[in-house]
């Protein structure tokens, strides 16, 4: 009895000392990393295109152009692998008195460029560090310098500066080589101010070193509980064990039937937006919103079905072909969506049962967008009204 009361003592002891040392450690912030977001940034961009390259790399007085106001805009999204996909868009001014291309200008010319470009994370080979963030990188872009536009190959080197999980600051440095003959080659340096958002965060290697620490924490602390309570325990297990049986098979009787319910559901669904498809679309003429008979017939057949069927909602998207501004067409297809669910209305069907979308041009049924040629026959088909299930 006597080392029974010396072994509960000790195992009561090594409870305590486990139980303290897993208050003392816990996981924090600082354990915690980016893993991948969206990156917005904003600044400024240098240009030197003087064609002597690395001979003239700090000669900022006659060489490097910018402007004093911000003149970059930059839109990235990382991912948790390291790899990282940007859009930049670019503007400077290429200054009288500055050396372009060997020879020094007399007139001030816009220089424009729009790049993509892939990078990778080199903290993923060195480690994660807050204050210094390296990448390197290749893309391509389109640049218009020295009134000569060309096609460039990128490759980039750079670094950011972290102050938060979502403002720091970006420094970059581009060689940008010209497709073909057209236009030279030249460097393009960047500062500027970065916003990370859609964060998605884990664990840094010292956190997942610290949260594994815990985690045998808590194993030897199981060890210790079970040494104390084993028989309980079993006798728990057995409990536990009978009533997760019972609860997985009313689990499982409640899945078979929701999902019968579910089908039944989209059979139901299916066969009402068969029925929807039958009745055809509501066509429109090239800049109208008139309901013509063809597709009133159509809409008297739909009201009939929703008078038929209380239940049943409905989402009206209309269309428009490509022919038009986007703006145009956007309004275009919000006076026709509004008169197709105002017809359906005067036949006695409630407005709340009807949701609208208008989509513009944005869902074209075939080629036909933009400067592309198609005949009359192919645009009708995306002018229109059409109509979806929304719930019953």
């Amino acid at each position: 009895m006597k080392n029974n009361k010396h072994y509960l003592l000790i195992v009561t002891l090594l409870l305590s000392i486990t139980m303290f040392a897993q208050e003392e450690l816990q996981l924090t912030k600082k354990d915690s990393i980016v893993k991948s977001s969206w990156m917005l940034g904003l600044g400024y961009n240098f240009v030197d295109d003087s064609g002597d390259v690395a001979n003239g790399l700090f000669n900022f007085k006659e060489e490097w152009n910018s402007t004093p106001y911000p003149n970059r805009l930059s839109l990235g999204r990382y991912f948790k692998s390291g790899v990282g996909v940007e859009a930049i868009a670019s503007y400077n001014k290429y200054k009288e008195g500055k050396v372009i291309d060997g020879v020094i200008v007399t007139d001030e010319t816009d220089y424009l460029g729009f790049d993509a470009r892939l990078t990778y994370d080199l903290n993923k080979l060195i480690g994660q560090t807050a204050w210094f963030d390296p990448y390197i990188g290749a893309g391509l872009g389109y640049t218009d310098a020295n009134n000569v536009g060309r096609g460039t190959y990128n490759a980039i080197v750079g670094f950011r500066t972290w102050f938060s999980d979502r403002i720091g600051l970006d420094f970059s440095s581009s060689g940008k080589w010209a497709m073909g003959n057209e236009g030279t080659n030249h460097l393009q340096h960047s500062v500027g101010v970065v916003y990370q958002f859609g964060i998605e965060k884990g664990l840094s290697k010292k956190g997942e070193e610290k949260l594994a620490l815990i985690q045998a924490q808590e194993k030897e602390k199981q060890r210790v509980n079970d040494s104390i309570a084993n028989t309980n325990r079993i006798k728990e297990e057995m409990l536990l064990a009978e009533k997760l049986a019972k609860e997985k098979e009313a689990a499982r009787l409640a899945a078979l039937e929701k999902e019968k319910i579910e089908q039944a559901k989209r059979e139901r669904i299916a066969k009402l937006q068969g029925k929807i498809k039958d009745y055809g679309l509501v066509y429109f003429s090239l800049n109208s919103s008139y309901i013509n008979r063809n597709s009133r017939k159509v809409l008297e057949s739909l009201a009939t079905l929703l008078k038929e069927t209380p239940d049943l909602n409905l989402t009206i998207a209309s269309h428009t072909d490509s022919r038009g501004s986007s703006a145009y067409n956007k309004t275009l297809s919000q006076r026709r969506v509004e008169n197709t669910k105002a017809y359906l209305t005067t036949l006695g069907i409630e407005p709340s049962r009807l949701t609208t979308k208008a989509y513009g041009e944005e869902k074209l049924l075939n080629e036909c967008g933009d400067g592309v040629y198609c005949p009359e026959s192919k645009h009708k088909v995306n002018r229109r009204s059409e109509f979806l299930v929304l719930e019953f």
